[in-house]
């Protein structure tokens, strides 16, 4: 299992929140990309998208395009259904107010990627565009990711204006010069974009909390680690290096079984945590893979 290079320290923070499962996740649903915007902006011209969408994602037919609404069939990628024969197909909305999508407090904690520039960007941005794929669901795990990656690509390059990218399933946001000016590998796109490595100090203990959100687009599992006693930032690098097995590897992982765990910060093949899918600790309600971490782990376990 390599080390996955590029991670972002996450930082402890004093927000407060409460547990809240009431919302439940939707595994393989619709995948929204949000592009945010200083001012309002017209729908580009329909040659130009198309230009732009062909060179990202190959042949494709634009059969909609109005000031409310852009469609794209994406030729190469095709599903079957009782119709026959039918590709993806790729929307774009017009500009709208982003004061009808504010973003909770529980979202702009997590977006560690952008921390800095987060409450200049969200306070300058009035205004989004929404990209989303349809007739997607069914497509294999990795066609997709890298597809959504290809189209996040396209839209920042179609849209110059755009400030940045939220990422609506994990909550992670980009400035688009982030993206414009990535040199990720093009296999790890879909893990280190669109997949996002939350943290969280439980309160009135010292037990600290790793998860992640947005594998489930791809049918994939999230990941759960409860603990005490070691540095975070190894754990988030951990999350990202396991995300990555599991993305490479169409998910080997069964119940009861063990994965590397961790000295002074490395990789350990001489340590093994053991892994269980069980519900989310922490919302949404989602099932995850939990990773039991020996003498480091809080919380009651059955195993």
């Amino acid at each position: 299992m390599g080390l996955f290079d590029k991670f972002k320290k996450q930082e402890k923070t004093h927000d407060v929140f409460q547990q809240d499962l009431s919302h439940k996740e939707s595994p393989g649903s619709v995948f929204v990309i949000h592009l945010l915007m200083r001012e309002k902006c017209d729908m580009p011209n329909k040659e130009i998208m198309t230009s732009v969408m062909q060179k990202h994602l190959g042949d494709v037919e634009c059969f909609c395009h109005n000031k409310d609404i852009c469609g794209f069939a994406v030729k190469k990628h095709k599903l079957e259904f009782e119709e026959g024969l039918m590709p993806v197909q790729l929307m774009i909305t017009g500009c709208t107010d982003r004061e009808e999508h504010k973003i909770d407090e529980f979202t702009k904690s997590q977006m560690w990627d952008c921390m800095e520039d987060r409450d200049r960007i969200l306070a300058e941005c009035k205004y989004q565009v929404s990209a989303m794929d349809m007739l997607a669901r069914g497509m294999e795990y990795k066609e997709r990711g890298d597809m959504l990656m290809d189209y996040m690509e396209a839209l920042v390059e179609m849209y110059p204006q755009c400030e940045a990218i939220l990422f609506q399933t994990s909550g992670k946001m980009f400035t688009a010069a982030q993206i414009r000016e990535h040199k990720i590998q093009r296999e790890s796109r879909f893990i280190y974009f669109a997949v996002n490595v939350r943290f969280f100090n439980i309160e009135g203990t010292n037990d600290m909390m790793v998860d992640t959100i947005g594998m489930s687009t791809l049918y994939l599992p999230d990941l759960q680690y409860h603990f005490h006693g070691i540095d975070q930032n190894w754990i988030v690098n951990h999350a990202y290096n396991l995300l990555s097995y599991i993305y490479d590897n169409n998910n080997p992982i069964e119940s009861g079984e063990t994965v590397d765990g961790i000295t002074a910060g490395k990789m350990d093949r001489n340590v093994q945590w053991k892994c269980h899918y069980e519900d989310a600790m922490i919302q949404p309600s989602r099932g995850v893979l939990d990773i039991y971490m020996n003498e480091y782990a809080s919380g009651g376990r059955d195993y």
